[in-house]
């Protein structure tokens, strides 16, 4: 095992790395941005070093000041965390060659997986199924309207070197098609460097669910088991369960077996997810990988009982995956707390905690970076806390989240509380009636009850 980590993010995900480090007997380097002096992972690291001011681009995207930061520490590894650097193959390969071990996917599969196009055309030769679309990027509008007038419409475009919601534009018609093609081909331009986008059928009333896997490098690739992430907001999930209810038993297995399959054909190493599209009747098509610890892989953990990041740890430092997938018992829920106004469009509110009071009792986990007196930068992603509760079925699962939602305080800036409240507690939800499309179910649901 490794003797010094550089955790080389911020927020509640530096946090939770320097929290598994400590109880492996790991020391940690944290980095931080000016504007993160006062933030809890410097608090809590063994060493902590000042990269640059807030900008993102002079700091947490500054490879040299980075790679420089865990050189002077005498750092043996480096974890990235999600977001930020952790799917760039430029960094990746950077701490590789600076004799760095770099917690997550060797650089040429995240360069593989980084290109949606390219990911579909591996995947696809592992015999595993994909939304119907193009073959690869499109290069001109009138492509794009081919492929629409073969696969049919609604399609969405979608950035090839996309993430988080940004380049993506659904088309129900050509007329629209041709606008979120120039539209979605500036915004990608812009957020990643490239312009290439790709087209996909639409499937109506999908759900979102997403495989968590690890794997070892070397062709060893196991799961642990699905969470369904469907509930979103432009593309942005909000809450996160495992297992994903009312899931056919084989339809799940095909997943796994799929997901597993996806993960040798690219010989992924650290943990990640294969995300799919799921139809009301059962069947399913890959989306993508994400080549990263997701934000929500704490979901995954209370239904396995393994502690992913201590996984990767083992994985990058040469060590064996688990030799089989582990039982899953019960179901978890995890609630995105952001600091958003809600009433405002989920406007997002920099500002200072005033109080905070974590809620508690059995099953009820908060991984968070916020105390009384932080300060919420307007620099970053706006996520205060992680709220995820564990129960022996859904229907508990379900009242235990509305309680710890309940007994959630967070003063001094609006939070997305009170939204998520309102979620678990309607009848959609507890139902289990989730598809993408959730969000404007329950607001008509809500309109329908008032008028």
């Amino acid at each position: 095992m490794f003797d010094k980590i550089l955790i080389a993010n911020r927020g509640e995900i530096a946090v939770r790395v320097i929290r598994a480090c400590r109880e492996m007997g790991v020391k940690t380097v944290a980095i931080y941005s000016e504007a993160d002096a006062q933030s809890l992972h410097v608090r809590f690291a063994d060493e902590a070093y000042c990269i640059g001011p807030p900008e993102s681009a002079k700091s947490y995207l500054n490879v040299p000041r980075i790679i420089a930061a865990a050189e002077v520490t005498d750092a043996e590894a480096v974890h990235p965390g999600y977001g930020f650097l952790a799917e760039n193959p430029y960094f990746a390969e950077a701490c590789e060659a600076s004799n760095l071990a770099f917690i997550g996917p060797a650089y040429e599969t995240i360069t593989d997986v980084g290109d949606k196009a390219a990911a579909r055309r591996i995947i696809a030769k592992a015999g595993v199924p994909l939304v119907p679309g193009s073959d690869g990027p499109v290069k001109t509008e009138d492509d794009a309207l081919d492929v629409a007038d073969e696969v049919g419409y609604p399609v969405m475009v979608k950035a090839v070197a996309g993430g988080g919601g940004r380049g993506m534009r659904i088309a129900h018609t050509p007329a629209a098609l041709a606008k979120a093609f120039a539209t979605a081909a500036v915004e990608a331009e812009a957020a990643f460097g490239n312009p290439e986008l790709y087209v996909e059928k639409l499937v109506p009333r999908a759900r979102h669910v997403e495989v968590q896997i690890l794997g070892d490098g070397r062709g060893q690739v196991i799961h642990l088991g699905e969470r369904d992430c469907s509930i979103q907001r432009r593309h942005q999930k909000l809450v996160e369960e495992s297992p994903a209810p009312a899931l056919p038993p084989k339809t799940r297995e095909k997943m796994f077996a799929a997901a597993v399959a996806a993960g040798r054909a690219v010989n992924y190493r650290s943990a990640g997810t294969v995300e799919f599209l799921v139809e009301e009747e059962g069947s399913f098509y890959f989306i993508e990988v994400n080549a990263r610890v997701q934000v929500e892989h704490p979901v995954s953990e209370m239904v396995t009982g393994v502690d992913i990041i201590k996984e990767q740890f083992r994985v990058a430092a040469g060590g064996a995956l688990l030799k089989n997938p582990p039982r899953l018992e019960g179901h978890a829920i995890e609630c995105r707390i952001n600091a958003e106004d809600t009433s405002h469009d989920f406007r997002p509110a920099p500002g200072t905690i005033e109080n905070y009071i974590p809620p508690g009792g059995p099953g009820v986990r908060v991984d968070t970076h916020i105390y009384p007196g932080y300060a919420v930068p307007p620099h970053y992603d706006s996520l205060l806390a992680k709220l995820i509760v564990w129960a022996p079925n859904r229907d508990e699962a379900v009242a235990r989240m509305a309680r710890a939602l309940a007994e959630t305080t967070i003063e001094g800036v609006p939070t997305t509380v009170p939204f998520h409240y309102r979620v678990v507690q309607s009848r959609l939800f507890k139902d289990a009636k989730i598809s993408t499309g959730f969000i404007a179910e329950l607001e008509a649901s809500d309109i329908k009850e008032r008028g």
